[in-house]
């Protein structure tokens, strides 16, 4: 999507191959080359690292649905299945996202969010708030297609409080288009008091349902109008008032749903860093964020460089090692090159 197209709706994550009705694209050698890589990778007792790495570390979101598509096609099994039985640790669990198209590999991804005791509650935010509508629709849909449940009802199960009214309003996939006759400068200055209101303004509490609903479902030009008045008037910017109002996951996934309509690169960037912040490296979300967004890499990664001083490539060197740095340095190198 075109830098100008993003002021008015948010941006796609899918590639538009998914969008298509008939989901059976022309294929060409280069995919067929890449499923006999795959299956020679796999071959005898135990698998190739190296090999795999090369086959699907080097491909894009559009290429792995391909993929998905044509092994099936050529050797009547589920590419998903072979690297179960093939791959494990935080290595297996990127393999398992890069067998799977774009929005299968999400919902495997908001599967794994769920698993054990408690939620990945950030990692649900990035995935069902700061989206356009029809990927919202196709995912839900999708979901639903693979795992015969509703999506909005499995998330109110594992979420609760705040956390689940941000999510909530993500899932309606209602996400208003522009309107300029409606989206007025009187209307943001109304809504503006709304948000105060409603937030820092209020004597007690805080009504975030309200909140969310505006900052969920306001195309990006109309609220980064909203977010211009309310800083001319309050000081604060929108996501320094999340920040004021709101604590814990709920606060980063407010942060994230404004940034991700004001500046999707920096917030996805911010993203990334805080899976490597603090002990630990939260291997999950990293290993999301570089599959989710890699289309939109090269943005991300100068955002990246210019808010932090170092590339993603340098963060991932850092934090993570073996087999698992080596797969997402090359799904890095395929998208935003070194030089």
């Amino acid at each position: 999507m075109s830098a100008s197209n993003e002021e008015f709706v948010s941006i796609d994550i899918y590639p538009e191959l998914m969008f298509e009705e008939d989901l059976t694209p022309d294929c060409g050698v280069e995919i067929d080359d890449v499923c006999e890589q795959i299956k020679t990778a796999v071959k005898g007792w135990g698998s190739d690292k190296g090999g795999l790495i090369d086959a699907l570390g080097s491909t894009t979101p559009e290429d792995r649905l391909k993929i998905a598509i044509r092994y099936k096609d050529i050797y009547d099994k589920e590419l998903k299945d072979v690297l179960k039985k093939e791959t494990s640790g935080d290595f297996g669990q990127a393999m398992k996202y890069l067998s799977l198209d774009p929005v299968r590999a999400e919902c495997a991804m908001i599967k794994d969010a769920c698993k054990g005791i408690g939620s990945h509650a950030t990692l649900l935010h990035t995935i069902l708030v700061g989206r356009s509508n029809r990927d919202m629709e196709l995912l839900k849909k999708t979901y639903y297609k693979y795992y015969t449940k509703d999506l909005t009802g499995i998330i109110s199960s594992e979420l609760g409080g705040d956390n689940w009214k941000l999510a909530s309003a993500g899932l309606q996939a209602a996400e208003e288009p522009f309107d300029p006759d409606y989206h007025t400068e009187e209307k943001a200055e109304e809504d503006v008091e709304e948000i105060w209101k409603n937030g820092q303004g209020k004597f007690f509490g805080t009504d975030e349902t309200k909140l969310f609903k505006t900052v969920v479902l306001s195309p990006p030009k109309y609220l980064r109008m909203i977010n211009e008045i309310y800083t001319d008037k309050y000081g604060y910017t929108l996501t320094k008032a999340m920040e004021e109002e709101l604590g814990g996951n709920a606060r980063r996934g407010a942060v994230f749903a404004i940034k991700m309509r004001l500046k999707p690169y920096e917030a996805i960037a911010e993203m990334v860093k805080a899976a490597c912040a603090g002990i630990g490296t939260d291997e999950l979300l990293l290993t999301c964020c570089v599959i989710r967004y890699q289309d939109m890499m090269g943005h991300v990664n100068f955002a990246h460089e210019e808010m932090y001083g170092k590339n993603i490539q340098d963060r991932v060197r850092d934090e993570c090692s073996g087999d698992y740095k080596k797969l997402l340095l090359s799904l890095m190198e395929k998208v935003s090159p070194e030089s």
